[in-house]
């Protein structure tokens, strides 16, 4: 049974604890937002270089929310690479670097996916970290699906490396309610009904080349049609040194299913305005969402 956390980080664990920003307070106004779309490697601190000039890059398109793709900081040349350097909770490289900048640009920040301890020492925790504009983490997030496929020579297996997240996460924030999910829970809408009235869904991914061009942009949009919510993608795009492929089209979806940008492949910054009353006027017009009765599904 999955277990459900909301508002500010608590730093004595994975949950949360109580909010000091209050969203109902917030002035209902527009919020420029930026995903950020990589082709990351092995080097992390080659891909933490190129992190920073596209965040600043977002930065200085006015962007207050930015957020990085999933394996941001490593693809390395084999799956266990990222066990290598995966980092304790509050401390290391990757943590510090996403704060510092965060605090240093004045945004709130999404690292995508962070490796971060496990109970188990062969696997990581595959964790989005959420820093506020003081460099504060405000909420961590563990993938709980687990992505497998074994498709025309193509194989992946993610359990054998990461050991699964159990709880739901929801950040109140200045932006309204975010709700936080990793790639392949895109598949599991059950995870964004959990997250009860989201705003934003954040969805740092590395889906591959074969299911991304199948299937990427209908979950992206179907996710947001159903739950009227804002829907930001940040994804791995391009050829990775270790042979993947994965399928970019970073994207930002409102919640009528309209694709407000993208980038269909490479490194760069896709960037939209969300404005929280437009929002609003759509679920006052087609309240699906109070029209719900299975809620035990």
């Amino acid at each position: 049974m999955l277990n459900k956390t909301s508002s500010r980080f608590d730093k004595g664990g994975s949950g949360t604890g109580s909010s000091d920003v209050n969203p109902a307070a917030a002035p209902r106004r527009s919020h420029r937002i930026a995903a950020i779309q990589m082709a990351s490697g092995p080097n992390v601190q080659a891909n933490l270089n190129e992190a920073r000039r596209l965040i600043e890059m977002a930065a200085a398109q006015g962007a207050r929310l930015v957020a990085l793709p999933e394996y941001f900081a490593i693809m390395g040349l084999r799956d266990d690479d990222k066990v290598k350097v995966r980092e304790p909770q509050g401390r290391g490289p990757v943590q510090q670097f996403l704060s510092d900048t965060a605090k240093r640009c004045g945004i709130w920040l999404l690292g995508g996916s962070v490796p971060l301890e496990s109970a188990l020492p062969e696997k990581i925790r595959n964790s989005s970290l959420l820093y506020d504009d003081s460099g504060t983490l405000v909420a961590r997030y563990d993938k709980i699906h687990l992505f497998g496929l074994d498709l025309a020579g193509e194989r992946y297996s993610e359990e054998k490396t990461i050991e699964a997240g159990d709880a739901v996460v929801v950040a109140e924030t200045p932006f309204g309610r975010i709700g936080l999910s990793i790639c392949y829970d895109l598949r599991f809408p059950e995870l964004y009904r959990a997250m009860t009235g989201v705003d934003l869904i954040m969805v740092p991914s590395a889906f591959t080349e074969t299911t991304g061009r199948a299937h990427w942009e209908t979950l992206l949009r179907a996710r947001a049609i159903e739950n009227l919510a804002f829907v930001m993608a940040p994804a791995q795009g391009g050829y990775h040194v270790n042979g993947r492929e994965t399928h970019g089209n970073s994207m930002i979806v409102d919640p009528w299913g309209v694709v407000l940008d993208r980038l269909p492949r490479g490194s760069g910054v896709v960037c939209a305005s969300i404005d929280p009353g437009y929002q609003s006027r759509l679920r006052a017009s087609l309240p699906a969402l109070r029209h719900r009765t299975l809620h035990d599904c």
